[in-house]
């Protein structure tokens, strides 16, 4: 195939046009291409006056290595497509899989494919006993710490904009999409530059696959949680325990995927007792950011353009210091959401759905934070800072959901913000916010990066409508990574305990669907290496 890059389409032209500015672009026409596709889409915004689609198109044509010859342009090259190629094994023991989010997924998709039939224990329920008991938590204040917007088939990703984006240059990306296509995600998926899935959708992709994965021979148990896991005389894995219902089980096991997510705290202490090593790592906390949706369009298109989609933004600034205060995770047209997966906590996310057709933007506003920053001693002490700042927020909601929540201009002045200062832009935080001062309730290093960020946020390039005062913090952003690493070699498995591959989010090496999507996959690989025939 040839690719062809930086081909343009005003807004509201159809992509059916595409194939002929293909075809002009090799000098040739349009009837010698016998195929042709999409490979990248991408909304080019940086002159308002100039507002285009940019694609880059593969296309198939008579005589390729001819218009490749003769072409100068350096906008067409050879094209191949990227392949992942599934690893091959002989039969093995089955191996478990702790976790059913990104990684855990993916992980079992490989495994199952390459015909080792996993065994797959979510703490959480399928996606829909959990659609509903997400429902209960936003609409009635209850909390069910077994199952909630943390826990439960999809992993807390299953609720949130449904990102696919990474920074990372892994041929497992590609594959990754392959398959959420193939389970049901849009086509966009394949080739938009910032591709989202929305929750609403995520909910049929996640379920088809966990089907899929069944259909070769994999079981996946919800309401099934690993408790501890036993080693023969040299530290290598023999068994693992779990509870499931009112009873517990053991399993014998000889490869073993933790993919339990950045908020499975009782299971990283439970580890961190026996004995696995972990260290800190870096991570970031905050709040969660909303504006009118209006707004933000008005600023990044210049005008307000119905036949865009709702406009995105990312702003990254770094003070004197060196710290960085910087967005994340931003959902157009979204809602803040409580993501508490411990009673007597308060914790926000963001989330769209496909439509994105909320009134509001949010994201996250995070300060970064090193190791030596957390208060407290041993790798689990961000963790413990995490807990502390969501239970603060929580006895400030009068002991509730509630969630608190400040106007820029407030907390910039210092002063508490009541419901009459509130202006045009509606907090969308279910069950409910309560107005008062985030600098009662955040730690000062949180608050006070924050104060220095914000104005030099708004001073950043295109992020202009950071300059509203009545624009909602709601608090506490604490999730948004992993403060602990759960260390592993370059087997990716634990050291001191063979057979234990510490995997994902939670194990602190992956950060978002994709990422963590990829990592299950190189578990899942190195888990497969142990049965594979030899070359």
């Amino acid at each position: 195939m040839i690719l062809i890059r930086d081909l343009r389409l005003m807004p509201g032209q159809k992509e059916s046009r595409l194939p002929a500015l293909a075809a002009r672009a090799l000098r040739v026409e349009p009837g010698a291409l016998t195929d042709w596709k999409i490979v990248r889409k991408s909304l080019d915004a940086r002159k308002k006056s100039d507002l285009h689609w940019r694609y880059a198109v593969a296309v198939s044509a008579k005589n390729e290595a001819v218009l490749l010859e003769r072409s100068h342009d350096r906008r067409i090259e050879a094209y191949s497509p990227p392949r992942y190629a599934l690893p091959r094994a002989v039969s093995g023991s089955r191996p478990v899989v702790v976790g059913f989010g990104p990684a855990g997924m993916f992980a079992s998709l490989v495994l199952a494919e390459a015909g080792l039939r996993p065994i797959v224990l979510e703490r959480g329920g399928d996606v829909d006993t959990r659609r509903a008991a997400v429902a209960r938590c936003w609409e009635q204040g209850v909390l069910d710490p077994g199952c909630n917007v943390q826990f439960g088939e999809g992993g807390a990703g299953a609720f949130s904009d449904g990102k696919l984006a990474t920074n990372t240059h892994d041929r497992r990306n590609g594959w990754v999409r392959e398959q959420l296509r193939r389970f049901g995600a849009p086509e966009q998926v394949l080739y938009d530059a910032r591709p989202h899935v929305g929750t609403d959708v995520l909910a049929a992709v996640v379920r088809n696959l966990r089907e899929h994965i069944r259909s070769l021979g994999a079981e996946v148990r919800f309401g099934a949680r690993f408790t501890g896991f036993e080693t023969d005389s040299s530290g290598a894995l023999r068994s693992l325990r779990g509870e499931e219902g009112a009873g517990s089980f053991a399993l014998d096991c000889e490869a073993l995927i933790l993919a339990i997510g950045h908020s499975a705290r009782d299971t990283l202490e439970d580890l961190y007792r026996r004995g696995l090593p972990m260290e800190r790592k870096p991570f970031s906390m905050g709040v969660r950011i909303e504006h009118r949706q209006a707004d933000v369009n008005l600023s990044q298109y210049g005008s307000l353009r119905p036949e865009l989609p709702p406009a995105e933004y990312k702003g990254s600034v770094t003070l004197p210091d060196g710290r960085g205060v910087y967005t994340f995770c931003m959902c157009p047209g979204g809602y803040v959401v409580a993501a508490a997966s411990e009673p007597g906590g308060v914790v926000t996310n963001g989330m769209s759905y496909s439509g994105r057709a909320g009134k509001n933007a949010n994201a996250a506003v995070l300060v970064s934070l090193r190791p030596e920053d957390f208060p407290g001693e041993g790798p689990l002490a961000g963790m413990a800072w995490q807990r502390e700042i969501e239970q603060r927020c929580f006895a400030y909601g009068g002991g509730s959901l509630l969630a608190p929540a400040q106007t820029v201009g407030d907390f910039l002045a210092r002063r508490p913000s009541t419901p009459g200062s509130a202006g045009a832009v509606v907090p969308s935080y279910r069950p409910g916010v309560v107005w008062g001062s985030l600098w009662e309730v955040l730690p000062p290093a949180l608050t006070t990066p924050l104060a220095l960020g914000l104005p030099l946020l708004a001073a950043a390039g295109g992020l202009h409508f950071f300059r509203d005062g009545g624009a909602v913090l709601t608090a506490p952003e604490t999730r948004s990574s992993s403060p602990v690493r759960i260390l592993r070699n370059t087997g990716l498995q634990c050291p001191a305990f063979p057979g234990i591959y510490p995997c994902g989010e939670g194990a602190g090496y992956a950060g978002g669907i994709t990422s963590a999507a990829v990592d299950g996959m190189r578990c899942a690989e190195a888990v497969i290496g142990r049965y594979s025939p030899p070359d």
